[in-house]
């Protein structure tokens, strides 16, 4: 009897010292609350090892949600899977350590395909559990489920280069990705697919923002002072560009970062033209004053991939610009930040998400606001 008493007696003490491990392998800021809940029931306290995720859940549940008829299950010996299902968090949850959870788990998805889709990107790395498990919820919330799994899988592929600060704006595009029907979607020249790597992804939300900042900067109606006229000079013709399509158009054909000059454009800082010779897109011309000097010059003329203008090219801009009368051309620079953004415009291209996502999160307001734009 006595050996038996010493044999239980082991057995707790050592139940103890693993549970009591476990529980520390939890956030500092949480290991109270959990320790408190595993104290109650056996059952409970089982679950740091078998269900870390479940145990936190009922021990710092989701805003509105009730845990009692979760912590019931688990105290009655119910499955898992039922707990975890009144507790409102998935069961592919229960793979992730302790780690991983530092506050309260928000929704996620936990469809069929999803489940078997994210169980190949799981993290087997501790110290990246929580920034995984907060990139997966956040892309979730943010777009859908299939960039959540795509984000799960470049996170595991090098953390270093998945910014947290960049996934809203990732969020977003792979969101409008999705929807043709939306006048965002008519800006993305490169859509998400789950395929790309975290790097073309950022270049390609990158160029969507820009072509978004051009698109609110001018408005639906395209720029009506360009300061000088369409002409042919020598053979080549200098085509104004006045609107975002006009501007993307050239940026892609051209390769070069016009998308970025929807501010200047907005503040009368300067015009952009486009040089063709039949047709064909020669170079592209940003028109302003520069050094000092009050009249119109030629402060950039490049060819496809910025490569310099022939010099047969600049003598013919020059020409085309000397054909003004630039002494009567008046440019009215305007403060910075004097000029606004396009309402109309701006609740055009956000409006779909709004109303899709049933709420207007704080970093993308209905004012529109240059703000918002950069710091995505």
């Amino acid at each position: 009897m006595t050996s038996t008493l010493l044999v239980a007696s082991r057995r707790e003490a050592t139940r103890s010292v693993l549970l009591e491990r476990q529980l520390r392998r939890y956030h500092p800021r949480v290991q109270d609350q959990v320790r408190a809940l595993a104290m109650q029931h056996a059952h409970l306290a089982d679950l740091a090892a078998s269900f870390p995720a479940l145990l936190f859940a009922l021990a710092l549940p989701r805003a509105g949600l009730d845990p009692a008829a979760a912590r019931a299950c688990v105290i009655d010996g119910h499955a898992l899977a039922d707990a975890a299902l009144a507790a409102g968090i998935p069961r592919w949850l229960r793979k992730l350590p302790p780690e991983a959870f530092a506050g309260p788990i928000p929704a996620l998805p936990d469809d069929e395909l999803f489940r078997r889709r994210i169980a190949n990107h799981l993290p087997r790395s501790p110290k990246l559990a929580p920034r995984w498990l907060q990139a997966v919820a956040g892309m979730a919330e943010l777009a859908h489920g299939p960039a959540a799994v795509w984000i799960a899988r470049e996170l595991l592929r090098d953390p270093r280069r998945v910014d947290p600060d960049r996934l809203r704006l990732l969020g977003l595009w792979a969101w409008f990705s999705t929807q043709p029907a939306t006048l965002a979607h008519t800006l993305i020249d490169r859509p998400w697919t789950p395929n790309m790597g975290i790097d073309a992804a950022l270049a390609a939300a990158n160029e969507w923002r820009l072509l978004i900042a051009l698109q609110v900067s001018l408005g639906a109606q395209p720029i009506a002072d360009m300061w000088l006229q369409p002409a042919r000079v020598a053979g080549y013709d200098f085509v104004p560009l006045s609107s975002t399509a006009d501007i993307a158009e050239e940026a892609e054909a051209m390769q070069n970062c016009l998308r970025g000059y929807g501010n200047s454009l907005a503040h009368n800082r300067l015009r952009l033209w486009s040089v063709r010779r039949d047709g064909q897109r020669i170079g592209t011309l940003k028109i302003a004053t520069s050094a000092g000097d009050p009249l119109l010059n030629i402060t950039e003329l490049r060819g496809v991939r910025n490569t310099a203008a022939s010099r047969e090219v600049s003598w013919a801009a020059r020409q085309w610009l000397h054909m003004h009368d630039l002494p009567r051309i008046d440019v009215e620079y305007r403060k910075p930040g004097a000029a606004s953004l396009d309402g109309p415009t701006w609740r055009a291209i956000w409006r779909p998400y709004w109303l899709a996502k049933r709420r207007m999160p704080h970093w993308l307001p209905i004012g529109a606001r240059r703000a918002a734009l950069y710091n995505l």
